[in-house]
């Protein structure tokens, strides 16, 4: 249809550089334009300056992690396989989230892990099914994996939730990976708690500059390793041979890292005011609306709608875009098992959303 010329809405556009927010320009060319960056001082864990701004960032959510905990990564993709490679044997296997975000089943499948699925139950909210989750455990399990909050369904793991997972995790020898690319999105505004800040279990926290600078073109991001200090101690050693082995962060975007992590705050508030426009629109017109409805979320970028399960979610959406040209994801994208379920992002621009939205709620008129 591109390639013919026909204008297509595109609701799953989630590229930040490409919907319109406004970037500080000149903050970002200072920030490279630090003379360290003409030197190499290969570190593994991660040059000190930036391993200390990223300590400062969890300070400043009250949160306490040591430069020293912590493992700088190009991207947390490539955290992920290095976690994987730390933590597990070819055939190994590791818990993740369903609905969940879809890249997992690439990176796994590069590190030879298998991945398991534990369900996530819709009631008013999302919770955890530790009954589900307890028999997705076998001898094979090296690791669960938490989305905090969840890409797409934007729920954060309530405390509760958090303490059962962590008490699960510590007694079964089970290492918990925590993915908080979207912890600053919460859409009331009231900081969540970070998982870095636990001792109970060996933990991994993955953030970066992706989400939270909406710089995804810098390839920066980091894991936090907390947990028993023993466990900490000998995880932190052999993931600084991993990454000793790659050395894959550049040094330029490191020396501008504690510049760059400045400008989060302005992004951030960008990215807020547009969640809550896109959200109140979806929520008005759904109110003239009795077939489709918005499950509930509290953070991140997605919105998913539950629509008629009238076909499967993947001839919806070829629906969609060849009879109303938008673009939406099936929910099978994310794992959603039954059908009826769509995931739109709420950072498409404000005029593009609102025309897309009435589209595809027109689609079941």
């Amino acid at each position: 249809m591109k390639m013919a010329g026909t204008a297509i809405l595109d609701l799953t556009r989630s590229n930040p550089t490409e919907c319109g927010f406004s970037f500080d320009q000149k903050e970002i060319q200072t920030a490279f334009a630090n003379p360290q960056m003409l030197q190499y001082r290969p570190d593994p864990r991660g040059l000190p300056e930036t391993r200390e701004a990223v300590s400062a960032y969890y300070r400043n959510r009250q949160t306490a992690v040591s430069p020293d905990d912590l493992i700088v990564t190009a991207g947390t993709s490539e955290a992920y396989s290095f976690i994987f490679r730390l933590l597990c044997n070819p055939g190994d296997e590791v818990l993740i989230p369903s609905p969940g975000y879809p890249l997992f089943e690439f990176l796994a499948d590069l590190c030879d892990v298998k991945l398991i699925r534990y369900p996530l139950l819709y009631d008013h909210g999302w919770q955890i099914d530790f009954s589900a989750l307890a028999s997705a455990a076998s001898s094979k399990t090296r690791a669960v994996v938490v989305i905090h909050p969840n890409n797409p369904t934007g729920h954060f793991t309530a405390a509760a939730q958090s303490s059962q997972l962590l008490q699960f995790c510590e007694q079964r020898g089970l290492a918990l990976i925590a993915d908080e690319v979207f912890l600053d999105f919460a859409h009331n505004r009231r900081p969540e708690k970070s998982f870095a800040a636990q001792q109970q279990t060996l933990t991994f926290t993955l953030s970066g500059l992706s989400k939270l600078c909406g710089l995804p073109q810098m390839k920066l991001a980091w894991i936090a390793v907390s947990g028993p200090i023993d466990l900490k101690r000998e995880a932190l050693a052999r993931l600084e041979v991993i990454a000793d082995a790659y050395l894959s962060v550049g040094t330029p975007v490191q020396a501008a890292a504690p510049w760059l992590l400045e400008t989060r705050a302005a992004f951030q508030s960008q990215v807020l005011v547009r969640v809550d426009e896109n959200l109140r629109e979806i929520d008005a017109r759904l109110r003239r609306r009795s077939a489709c409805s918005r499950l509930k979320s509290d953070g991140g970028w997605s919105a998913v709608l539950r629509v008629p399960a009238v076909q499967a979610d993947e001839d919806l959406a070829v629906a969609l875009l060849k009879n109303k040209q938008v673009a939406v994801h099936p929910g099978h994208f994310y794992d959603f098992t039954q059908p009826g379920h769509i995931v739109v992002s709420l950072i498409v621009p404000k005029r593009e959303f609102a025309e897309g939205i009435g589209r595809v709620l027109a689609f079941f008129d």
